[in-house]
């Protein structure tokens, strides 16, 4: 790496490049005026950054001596609350108020759906997320276990015609919950029509009925023939594709060939958990596919079948009302950025005392530059019909955190000549401290907050971490029957609902972790939506196109409009720790766990750290396929360097179990080309840093994997250590 002076700061030279060559121009917005201002911010804000740090480290210091003198499972929670409250950690409630965000995108004030979250050092994976606001019903419920695949429905190497008519029966189930006929099913339907005062379906027996609800018809295409028909339910909407020369529609008995589901109506980009971005390299590529995302035009060549082609950014859609109008929808999903936390530093910009700046801080300011590419119009492709920005800041600890992330977008709106409120924040409640304090977080964000969401695994890992001097934690596969747990993800909606975010901001819950699995995901993601709950987060677009299904079932404002009378969240159950009086489990039940999440580590860390993959689909112990990411390994080294401290499991036990999946996770992934050994132990990279994240958990700042992950991953990319 090679730096440049630019005032009193050293820019690395790709940066500098990127900044100059790309970013800037078309903004106008010149060099000199753009690092001034980056200058002034960092200059003023790193300082209350470290100071934080210092805060939390100060908190988890009182944390662990009060444990240590009160072990053991809490027999009343008043003590603890009075030492929480002695040491700031927690701080008196806010006044009563409604937020007052302004200029929020009907995606996110009033629009309940899923939300896709994916890495965006993956250009890929960041344009079918674009493209995942709508999706094929038929090609998600075919391809996917959401239908039985054994026996007469397996898949196969062909058409399987009668898993076809399984899919083409959900189909039009689906068709008969979101839009009924005034008679009949559309299952039965052999012909649509649209006429001067809607839409038609004809029988076979010559019987002809329109849809109960006239207004759920929002217009057609013809091409001349009726080729689709689109619908609205809850807000979302339907696409009924007609094409009887088509294989699928000629079989059809009413031509349908498909039905389009409007879905992934916002989607996260991610900078935080999701992606391994350690350097000035791999900051670069991500602000340049935010840049690329803004302008309408990232693009990536997809091999698919044999043949290849470039994907590219969906336009929008439109379709003809029956007045004669045209009506658009939008093409994409409505795009949401995850900035990194407070913790981390990059090395893209020094200081004037040559200190690597806050990351969160470059994020703000080279993101929001990027995005302005947008709002003055020059995209191909809108985003934001408002003009706002949407930047999610996760793994805040409280007001004071979510303060200071308020006025780092209030100055870098300013340095940028930006209306105040342009830019929208998103508070990620997944850190213990923001959790207890989560009202006045809301607070501090209250004229510019669009969205808040419970992350259970971020928050497990930091639950962990707090308490872990008070004794041993409960199985990962036992905290969500922990009390804090349903108590937090109540207290989240409650929270929301409170201070006014229904028809103004995003209420969400967590990731549905096994994308393998989408039966089990139509079983029980719906829980989300009855819990209160616009959106919650999937893993692919085939996963937001079937969980898309759910906000059709369950109207999710009357949900909302029934929570508001249920008693508040008692914070007595939020302190409840997840420790147990005895670690009684059997020899094998502590093995299994032990050879479990060491499986986990090891296999999500290897290719973080020799491939820089952040986001991977590591088989468990059991070979199913979960999704893992940097919340997900902090709950498995935390929970393992918890045992250890209070002797459940031996050091030697673990480094056995350590050498023994070693081979395990080899053999999974013999089938990637680019895949190292772990086998060679210390010689090995990826199995050194997953042996620290473990033995070393407990001294980790607030449990989080990004130092050890970030040291060893710039080892193997030659930088220094």
């Amino acid at each position: 790496m090679s730096w440049q002076p630019v005032g009193q700061l050293q820019v690395d030279t790709s940066m500098h490049d990127f900044i100059a060559n790309e970013a800037l121009p078309g903004t106008g917005i010149d060099q000199r005026s753009f690092w001034a201002a980056t200058e002034s911010i960092i200059n003023d804000l790193a300082p209350r950054h470290r100071a934080l740090l210092g805060v939390r480290d100060r908190m988890q210091r009182d944390l662990d001596q009060w444990h240590r003198e009160h072990p053991g499972p809490l027999t009343g929670t008043a003590p603890y609350e009075a030492f929480l409250r002695g040491i700031g950690y927690l701080v008196p409630p806010p006044p009563s108020f409604t937020i007052s965000t302004a200029g929020v995108d009907a995606e996110i004030s009033s629009q309940p759906g899923p939300q896709l979250v994916v890495p965006l050092l993956n250009a890929r994976f960041a344009v079918n997320a674009a493209n995942a606001r709508w999706g094929s019903l038929y090609d998600a419920l075919y391809g996917s276990d959401a239908i039985a695949q054994t026996g007469d429905l397996a898949p196969g190497s062909q058409y399987n015609e009668v898993r076809g008519a399984a899919v083409i029966s959900m189909g039009r189930a689906l068709l008969d919950e979101a839009a009924p006929l005034s008679s009949g099913s559309h299952a039965d339907v052999v012909q649509y029509s649209v006429t001067g005062d809607g839409l038609h379906a004809a029988f076979d027996d010559g019987r002809t009925t329109s849809l109960a609800d006239p207004g759920q018809f929002v217009g057609h295409r013809s091409d001349p023939e009726l080729a689709a028909i689109v619908l609205v339910h809850h807000g979302l909407h339907l696409e009924v594709l007609i094409d009887r020369r088509d294989a699928v529609g000629a079989n059809d008995p009413a031509g349908v060939k498909d039905i389009v589901v409007e879905a992934a109506v916002t989607t996260i980009m991610d900078l935080e958990d999701s992606i391994a971005a350690v350097d000035p390299e791999d900051k670069v590529l991500a602000y340049r596919n935010w840049l690329q995302l803004m302008k309408g035009e990232l693009s990536e060549s997809v091999t698919k079948n044999g043949a290849s082609f470039l994907r590219t950014m969906n336009a929008d859609r439109s379709c003809t009302a029956l007045d004669g109008s045209t009506v658009t929808l939008p093409g994409r999903s409505l795009l949401l950025l995850r900035h990194v936390g407070h913790l981390m530093t990059s090395d893209a910009v020094l200081d004037a005392e040559g200190v690597a700046v806050p990351e969160g801080i470059l994020d703000a300011i080279v993101t929001t530059l990027c995005s302005l590419h947008e709002r003055a119009g020059r995209s191909r492709l809108r985003n934001s019909r408002t003009g706002s920005m949407y930047f999610v800041k996760p793994k805040m600890h409280g007001p004071d955190e979510v303060a200071l992330t308020v006025e780092l977008f209030r100055r870098v709106e300013a340095g940028f000549g930006l209306d105040r409120g342009t830019i929208k924040i998103g508070i990620m409640d997944e850190e213990r401290r923001t959790t207890l304090n989560l009202a006045a977080c809301v607070y501090e964000a209250r004229d510019s907050i669009a969205f808040i969401n419970t992350g259970f695994l971020d928050r497990t890992g930091d639950e962990i971490h707090t308490s872990t001097h008070a004794g041993p934690v409960v199985r990962k596969a036992a905290m969500r029957a922990q009390a804090w747990f349903e108590a937090y993800e109540a207290h989240n909606v409650d929270v929301g609902l409170a201070a006014g975010f229904p028809g103004m901001a995003q209420i969400g819950k967590g990731m549905w972790a096994m994308p393998d699995r989408m039966a089990d995901m139509l079983e029980h993601k719906i829980d989300h939506l009855r819990a209160g709950a616009t959106t919650a987060w999937v893993p692919s677009p085939t996963a937001a196109t079937l969980h898309a299904l759910h906000y059709h079932r369950v109207d999710v404002r009357q949900v909302q409009q029934n929570l508001r009378s249920r008693p508040a969240t008692e914070l007595a159950s939020l302190l409840r720790v997840p420790v147990t009086a005895s670690a009684d489990w059997s020899e094998a039940d502590v093995q299994r766990e032990l050879d479990s999440n060491v499986q986990s580590i090891l296999g999500y860390v290897v290719r973080w750290v020799d491939q820089g993959i952040g986001c991977s689909k590591v088989p468990d112990i059991d070979d199913v396929g979960l999704m893992e990411d940097r919340a997900t390994l902090r709950i498995s080294s935390q929970l393992l360097a918890n045992w250890l401290v209070h002797g459940v499991i031996t050091a030697e036990q673990v480094t056995a179990a350590l050498h023994r999946l070693a081979a395990v996770v080899d053999e999974q992934n013999a089938g990637d080309p680019a895949y190292e050994s772990l086998a060679a132990g210390d010689s090995s990279l990826a199995f050194c840093a997953a042996r620290e994240l473990i033995f070393l958990g407990v001294d980790q700042p607030n449990g989080y994997t990004e130092p050890i992950l970030h040291s060893y991953r710039r080892r193997k990319k030659g930088h220094p250590s």
